[in-house]
This record gives structure tokens, sequence and C-alpha cells, in this order.
């Protein structure tokens, strides 16, 4: 064999060079890039670091913002009645009228006057607040806003109507508060037939 063909054998059979070490790849990258990509970085650490004092200072807002809520509730609770108390102290002014003046003698006549005058404004004040009367009497029995306590025996009323009111009920606004407390016609012959089936048993 010639020495050509030797060293053409020793080419082919030459062994494939080492991977390149991570220097030599950094070797490579110029000086500009990696400045660049330096600042990069330093960029969004400033924009990590603005994102969680961003994020601090919500949760600061919110909290302080809980506390508030919670401060001003409880004031609205303990306050709620401030305006209905304010509304009624005139008519506690009148009804201290009404007693000085029945206390300086009269016929009866000024204290009824003072009263009649102290139970008008009271029911304006109630009214203003959103308080109604339910009106009873005369009406036919309604469970849902009357409470029957007796059943009476009538001939000049329909059966389960209203005959008497013990004391009044109320709505506010829409929703009952109490049942007006009543009495109810029925027809006499209920108790006759009642009485007639007690015989035949």
């Amino acid at each position: 064999m010639d020495e050509q063909s030797k060293k053409g054998n020793e080419e082919v059979v030459k062994e494939p060079p080492e991977k390149a070490s991570k220097q030599e790849i950094l070797g490579e990258v110029s000086a500009s890039e990696l400045e660049m990509l330096r600042r990069q970085m330093e960029a969004k650490e400033l924009e990590a670091r603005e994102n969680y004092d961003r994020f601090l200072r919500q949760v600061a807002e919110l909290e302080n913002l809980k506390k508030r809520t919670a401060r001003e509730k409880e004031e609205a609770i303990r306050y709620a009645n401030e305006s209905l108390i304010k509304d009624l102290l005139p008519v506690l002014d009148n009804l201290e009228r009404a007693v000085d003046h029945a206390k300086g003698g009269g016929n009866g006549k000024p204290l009824l006057e003072g009263i009649e005058m102290v139970l008008k404004g009271f029911l304006d004040v109630l009214n203003k607040h959103g308080v109604t009367q339910i009106s009873s009497k005369g009406e036919p029995f309604d469970p849902e806003k009357h409470e029957a306590i007796a059943r009476i025996e009538s001939g000049e009323h329909e059966p389960n109507t209203v005959v008497e009111e013990h004391h009044k009920g109320y709505y506010l606004l829409d929703r009952l508060i109490r049942p007006s407390l009543v009495s109810v016609a029925k027809e006499k012959k209920e108790e006759e037939e009642i009485e007639k089936g007690d015989k035949d048993d």
C-alpha cells in the first residue's frame, strides 16, 4: 500500500471532534448580546418588584376597605333608628304638654284633645316611616293579616266577617309586622247544630 492510501484511511478512521464546551459556546456569543440579555433580565426584575409592590398596596387597600365597611355597618346598625327617634320627639313633647295642661284642672276635655293630638302625631310619624294600620272591622276574615281569638254569633254580619278588633295590625312597607287580633262572626245555626249533634251521641 502506498503512502497516499494510508493517509486516506487514517483520515477516515479519525474520531469525531468532542462536543463544544460551554465556554466555547459563550465565547461565540458576542459581548453586545450578553449586555442585551443582562439589561432584559434587570428590566424583568424591576418589573417583578414593581408588580409585587403594587400587589402589597392592593392588599393593604383591601384590608382598609374591609375595616372601614365593617365600621360603617356597625354604626349604621347602631344608629339605624335615629331618624325615627327624631320624628317621635315632637310627639313626646305634645304628650308632656297634654299631661301638664290636664294637671291645671278643667273637665277633662283639654286632656282628651291633647291625647287625640298626640295619637294623630304618632300615627303620622309611623306613616312617614312606612308603617300602616290594617283596617279590619267589617272586613272578611283574612288569615294572612288577622288572628282570630273568638267566634261570635251575629245576625247582623256575614259569617267569617270581622266584628270586633281587639288590637290593630300593622304593616311595615309590604311586610306584616303584627296581625290584627279580632273576633269573627258566625251563624247561630252552627252552635245549634253542634248541640244537637252532642245530644244525638
